[in-house]
C-alpha cells in the first residue's frame, strides 16, 4: 500500500499518510493536532487548502461552497492522499502523547432534564483526572463496537468525572439503553479527549450559538470563563422548538444576572400558545443576524444540529462579514 508525504505549509511539519487513511487520521497518528470535530464531513472544521498534490474525497458537499472547492479546499477527515501533498491549514499543534486516556467510569447520577434529554453524571476512579479543554468530547465504547461521542458539559477544572447531556433518539439502541437500562453504579468504558471545539485566547467578543443539547460544551466553556474570572463579552443564543428544549435555561439566566459580561438570548422556533412564550422566535441563527450588523470582529462558537451550524456558517460569512477562520463549531451527529 502506498504511503505519501504530507507537508503543512508554513509550519515546518510533515508526516506520512497511507493511501487507505484520511489525512486527518494520519496527522493525529503522527502526533499532530489539526482543527476537527465531527469526523464525518459535516461540520467543516477540518477544512484545508491543497496547495500541491492530489486527493480523493473530501469535497464537502453542502459544507464547502463552489468557490471553496475551486480554490482547492477539502475536508481532511474525508480526503485521502493520492500523491505527496502540501497543505495550508489554519492551526497545527503537537499532540500530547499522554493526553488520550481510557477510563472505566461509574455512573454517579442520572437526571431526566427534559422528556427527551438525560443528564448523565460519571465519576472516574480516585486519583484519575484526565486533561482536556473545556468544550471537547469523549467516546463511550459499546458492545456493538461503535463508539458513541458526547460533549462534556463539565469544565476542565472539574476533571474527576464527566457530565453528558444525552438526547433520546427514537429507535436509538444506545440512547434507549441510557434512558431505560443504565443505572447508578453501572460502569462505562470511555476515552477522552477528542475534538477542536474550545475557546481560543482572544479579547474579541464571543457569540455562543447552540441548538438543543449543543448547550453541553457551551456550559463547559462558560464555566471555565467564570473560573478564570474572565470579563470577555459573551452572548449565548440557545435555540429550541419549545421552552422544555432549553432544559437548563435557569442556569443560563443565572449567569446573565450575575456576570455583566454574559448575555443570554433564548430563541424558540415552534412555541405553542399554551407555552405563554413572549421571547424571541424563529431560527436561532437568524436571531444573531438580526442583532448584529457586522460580525467582522467577533468569534463564533456554534454547536448543535448540522443544518443549524451550516446555515450559521454560510449566513454569518456571506451576510455579516464573519472571518471564516473565526467560526468554530461542533456538529452533533445522532448517537443511535
Amino acid at each position: 500500500m502506498s504511503t505519501f508525504a504530507i507537508e503543512l505549509s508554513g509550519h515546518d511539519v510533515s508526516f506520512p499518510c497511507g493511501a487507505d487513511q484520511s489525512v486527518l487520521d494520519a496527522a493525529l497518528a503522527a502526533g499532530y493536532e489539526l482543527p476537527y470535530s465531527c469526523r464525518t464531513g459535516i461540520c467543516g472544521s477540518c477544512r484545508a487548502r491543497v496547495a500541491q498534490g492530489q486527493v480523493e474525497g473530501g469535497a464537502g458537499e453542502g459544507v464547502l461552497g463552489e468557490q471553496d472547492r475551486a480554490n482547492g479546499q477539502v475536508l481532511l477527515c474525508q480526503a485521502r492522499a493520492r500523491s505527496d501533498l502540501t497543505l495550508e491549514v489554519n492551526e497545527v499543534s503537537k499532540r500530547d502523547p499522554n493526553a488520550l486516556k481510557q477510563i472505566t467510569a461509574k455512573v454517579f447520577r442520572k437526571v431526566l432534564a427534559a422528556p427527551d434529554v438525560t443528564i448523565l453524571s460519571l465519576r472516574y476512579p480516585a486519583g484519575i483526572k484526565p486533561r482536556f479543554k473545556s468544550g471537547q468530547y469523549l467516546a463511550i465504547q459499546t458492545d456493538d463496537g461503535q463508539p458513541r461521542y458526547f460533549s462534556m458539559a463539565n469544565p476542565a477544572h472539574q476533571a474527576d468525572g464527566a457530565e453528558l447531556h444525552i438526547r433520546h433518539i427514537p429507535g436509538g439502541r444506545f440512547t434507549a439503553f441510557v434512558a431505560e437500562g443504565l443505572a447508578p453504579g453501572d460502569q462505562l468504558e470511555v476515552s477522552l479527549p477528542f475534538g477542536d471545539f474550545y475557546l481560543r485566547e482572544s479579547d474579541a467578543p464571543v457569540i455562543l450559538l447552540a441548538s438543543g443539547t449543543g448547550f453541553a460544551p457551551i456550559r463547559s466553556m462558560v464555566e471555565s470563563a467564570i473560573k478564570q474570572k474572565s470579563t470577555r463579552p459573551m452572548t449565548l443564543y440557545w435555540g429550541g422548538r419549545r421552552p422544555v428544549d432549553l432544559y437548563l435555561s435557569a442556569l443560563a439566566r443565572k449567569w446573565a444576572d450575575k456576570y455583566p459580561w454574559f448575555t443570554f438570548v433564548p430563541v424558540l422556533s415552534d412555541a405553542l400558545p399554551e407555552d405563554g412564550w413572549s421571547g424571541r422566535t424563529g431560527y436561532v441563527h437568524t436571531a444573531v443576524l438580526r442583532d448584529h450588523a457586522d460580525l467582522g470582529g467577533v468569534d463564533v462558537y456554534a454547536c448543535g444540529s448540522p443544518l443549524m451550524v451550516q446555515a450559521a456558517r454560510q449566513d454569518f460569512i456571506e451576510q455579516k462579514g464573519l472571518d471564516p477562520s473565526r467560526f468554530y463549531c461542533d456538529v452533533f451527529v445522532a448517537n443511535v
